[in-house]
Order: structure tokens, then sequence, then C-alpha cells
């Protein structure tokens, strides 16, 4: 019998009764599968600290990054079924991963148990002030006139920041290349002094230096302007009509985790991203709340698995 089965039964008998009310008993442990000060772990973050509240037990961020994201996901993948470890899941992890990496070290959904959205957020295209563009039309005038193209940096190779630039130079016709980071905070250094000249990132954890003027936010990757940034147009307002990417970011327990565990988890962490206080910082940050069902967040991921090689068939975008 497969031994993720097997830990899922034997934890399924564990949860009736006393078993359930006690938990947890001990620390939770969030992975998020990427470097410390990328939106990821600002979220897992937040939500930790919050939990800690409503559980009265300790939750702890555990950073494991490396190859996308698929390292700290796969080692979720492979752990006991029993509500202690989760994963800090994207739109790549379980989306986009599977179209671009040839060989998946997991499956984003036979493997896991979805519990919730934790929040949603546009991607931005950044420009370090240096390169003398004020819009999205003078980058593409620009990028037309640059026989070698402009380089643009990403939080890592098939991340959704990264999809967005491809997708960029595919609906925009200009060349682009990609320069892959091992997480936004790196990416966003170089940026920042000059290093690079352009750059997707998700917006929280680019947002301060957007309102700080050390970047300039050209265009919003999503179909609505973001309204804690109300002068930054949409890609498709800016010159690229139909052009649109939302990146997602949400919970997940390895496959076989009790229902009744992932229930309360999501109702606990529901209610957390229900809290004023939490709410008015995630908008703040550039994100929006979630808070879906177990099953809606299922479906988002499949329906993200469905959507992409169809995209990155048109980028010629694939990894080893």
């Amino acid at each position: 019998m497969d031994r993720r089965l097997c830990l899922g039964l034997l934890a399924s008998l564990a949860v009736p009764g006393t078993a359930l009310a006690a938990y947890p008993d001990r620390i939770i442990r969030i992975v998020v599968p990427f470097p410390p000060g990328g939106t990821t772990d600002i979220l897992a973050r937040l939500v930790a600290d919050r939990l800690d509240k409503r559980f009265g037990q300790h939750a702890i961020v555990d950073n494991r990054p490396g190859a996308s994201g698929n390292i700290g996901t796969k080692a979720v993948a492979g752990s006991a079924p029993d509500g202690y470890t989760l994963v800090m899941a994207t739109i790549n992890t379980h989306g986009i991963n599977a179209a671009v990496f040839r060989s998946l070290p997991y499956d984003p959904v036979r493997d896991f148990a979805p519990i919730t959205v934790v929040a949603s957020t546009p991607n931005v295209l950044l420009a370090n002030p240096s390169l003398g563009v004020a819009d999205l039309a003078g980058l593409i005038r620009l990028a037309r006139a640059t026989p070698e193209g402009l380089a643009f940096g990403s939080t890592s190779t098939g991340g959704s920041p990264h999809m967005s630039g491809e997708l960029l130079k595919v609906m925009a016709g200009i060349p682009l290349t990609h320069v892959p980071y091992r997480g936004g905070g790196p990416m966003l250094n170089d940026l920042i002094a000059g290093h690079i000249k352009l750059g997707f990132d998700n917006l929280p954890s680019a947002i301060g230096h957007v309102r700080a003027g050390t970047l300039r936010a050209l265009a919003v990757t999503t179909a609505a302007r973001f309204p804690g940034l109300p002068d930054v147009p949409t890609m498709a307002e800016a010159g690229v009509p139909g052009y649109e990417v939302a990146a997602w970011f949400g919970l997940l327990a390895p496959a076989g985790t009790p229902r009744p565990i992932v229930d309360l988890l999501q109702s606990r962490i529901a209610a957390v991203l229900a809290e004023p206080k939490t709410t008015a910082r995630l908008l703040e940050l550039g994100a929006t709340p979630g808070g879906t069902a177990p099953d809606a967040f299922g479906q988002v991921v499949r329906n993200e698995v469905a959507r992409w090689p169809e995209i990155v068939a048109k980028t010629g975008v694939a990894v080893e």
C-alpha cells in the first residue's frame, strides 16, 4: 500500500473525538519554497503570526528555496498528512511549473489537500528610473529600437513574474531576455542598484519601493488597476490589449490529511484574513485577502494546471 495512503489512514483514525479537539498540540510548520523577503514569505509570516493567536500554538515559517519552488513543495508532498506541515503555494508551484518543467517531482493536484487561498495580487512591471522611460509605450519603443533587446529580471525561472515578462514579449512583439534570480529580494536589490533596468515581481514585495520612488511601476498585470496604486495602469490600458496575469498564494497540506483538520485550518485562516487589521495590512502590501473554501481552492489549482500549457507553448519556455 502507498506510504502516504497508509499515513493518511492512520491520521484519519486519530481524528475523531478528543484527538481533533486537541489539534494542534505541537508546532505547525509552514514551508515557503522561496527565499526570505519575497511575497510568498511575507504572506506566510503574516498568517503564521496570527495563527499563533488563534490556535494558542506556534506556527513557524521554514524557507526551503530552490528549483523555482519545486524543492520545498516536494518536501511537503512527502510529509506526514497530519496537519503539522503545510506549504505556502503559488500560481507557479501549483500551475505554471507543471507546464514549464518537463519533469515535476510532485503532482500539484494529486499530492496535496487544498486548504485556502491566502491572497491574490497583481504582478508589476518595474523599471529603474535611470532607464529613462515613463510608461509602457516608451518601454516598447525603446525595446524595438534596441537591436540586442532589453533584459528583465524575475524571481525565478517559470514563476508568474517570469511568465508575465514572456507574455509581454509575445503579445507586444518586443525583444526581451530573461534574467532569473533566486527570489524577489535579490532581484529587487539588483534592480534598485541598476545592475538590471527592468523587472517583474509580485506587487507586495515591490510596492514599498514604488511608493518610495526608488523603482517606477509601468503597469500591473491584472485586468483591473490595484486600488492602492490607482495611477498605475493595467497592461491592457497601457497598450497590450487582452493581457492578464494574476498571482495567488495559498496553503495546502499533504494529500491524505483528514478533512476535519483541513476544514479547521481553513476556518481559522479565513478568520485571520477577515480581521480588519489583517485585511488592511494585506491591502497596504498590495494584496487582496482570500479565505476560499478547500474545494473551491482545489478548482483554482486544477484551472491553473489546465491553463498554462498553451501559454508556455507560445513563449517557448521550458526547463529540463
